[in-house]
């Protein structure tokens, strides 16, 4: 069985051909790039959306060596994400369902990181951070769902991140750039605020703190900082989780999985519990068609689950923990 999967939740518009075995048969994706110093545009990204979309899916049917013809159900991300985007992404699908006659699956974004993020990386039963520009989550699978452990309170790390990296006039997404500032640093703390309440995380506090900082110090320092109060954080919350659940897996997915420094984090983190860390491949990291397609897959495959395109939905919000997971035992 083969599926199309189509991303637009935010900046990224991507579509992908994955088959039922879980292999990634393409993965194209275009980015909306936005100006120097500001964050994404819900219009100006849409508007990129829209131009490019008919493109991206032409080269992913044409990368995987396939026609719609031989595609057996649509997947598309539903929500949560900015509206004008995720509108973009559920036309195209419902267009190509409904010309075509394919089934309609519509996926929860955050349940395709996680889902994607363990057929790749091989892991069974894990507790996952979920750390992005949307999410900041810790959760675990039980009783059907995939069950919260703790989130933030205020900004995820992603945002953190990102409205750092505007007030120091880079454009979004910032992660990238502020990880290479903090390799630049010879390891000089600055004292910034950490702020975790049980299992939960704020970052607002920090970011205004960062920001001051870097009025007086080296630019380097301070993202160094930043990184390493945030990311202490995150791997007190994980600590707290490991020791509660008794996992013996830990993953990271999300678009800042792509951080090498919160990965040696949590790997000491993950040491200190006898845990083994799984972390998602960098290309897959970030929002992405295949993550999609295989929890679409997944879903089809196990209840024959779709909609009519006339009842095709998306929704801003749309929390994963109120998600039915039926296909993972």
């Amino acid at each position: 069985m083969l599926c199309l999967g189509i991303e637009s939740t935010a900046h990224t518009f991507g579509c992908s051909m994955v088959n039922s075995k879980g292999s990634v048969l393409s993965d194209v994706r275009d980015i909306y790039k936005a100006p120097e110093g500001e964050g994404i545009h819900p219009r100006e990204a849409s508007r990129h959306h829209m131009e490019i979309s008919s493109i991206v899916l032409q080269q992913s049917l044409q990368s995987a060596g396939v026609s719609m013809k031989d595609v057996d159900i649509i997947g598309y991300s539903a929500g949560p994400g900015l509206g004008p985007c995720l509108r973009v992404g559920a036309v195209v699908a419902r267009t190509v369902a409904g010309f075509y006659k394919k089934p309609l699956v519509p996926v929860n974004h955050a349940l395709g990181h996680l889902e994607l993020g363990t057929v790749l990386t091989g892991a069974s039963d894990p507790l996952v951070l979920l750390v992005s520009g949307g999410h900041t989550m810790t959760l675990a699978f039980s009783h059907g769902r995939w069950r919260v452990f703790g989130e933030t309170l205020d900004i995820t790390v992603g945002q953190l991140l990102d409205q750092f990296g505007r007030a120091l006039g880079f454009a979004s997404p910032c992660g990238g750039r502020i990880e290479q500032l903090a390799i630049q640093s010879a390891g000089k703390y600055l004292q910034l605020p950490y702020v975790i309440k049980g299992n939960d995380v704020s970052f607002s506090g920090l970011l205004t703190a960062a920001i001051k900082l870097t009025e007086k110090f080296y630019t380097p320092d301070v993202c160094y900082s930043l990184q390493e109060t945030a990311f202490a954080m995150l791997a007190e919350a994980v600590e707290r989780a490991l020791s509660f659940s008794g996992k013996r897996e830990m993953m990271i997915v999300g678009g800042v999985a792509a951080n090498r420094r919160l990965a040696k984090i949590l790997e000491a983190s993950c040491s200190r519990h006898g845990t083994k860390l799984f972390v998602c491949p960098l290309k897959f990291a970030g929002d992405n068609g295949s993550q999609i397609a295989w929890t679409a897959l997944q879903e089809y495959q196990d209840s024959k689950t779709h909609v009519r395109v006339e009842d095709s939905f998306i929704k801003q919000s749309w929390r994963l923990d109120t998600v039915d997971v039926s296909w993972r035992r």
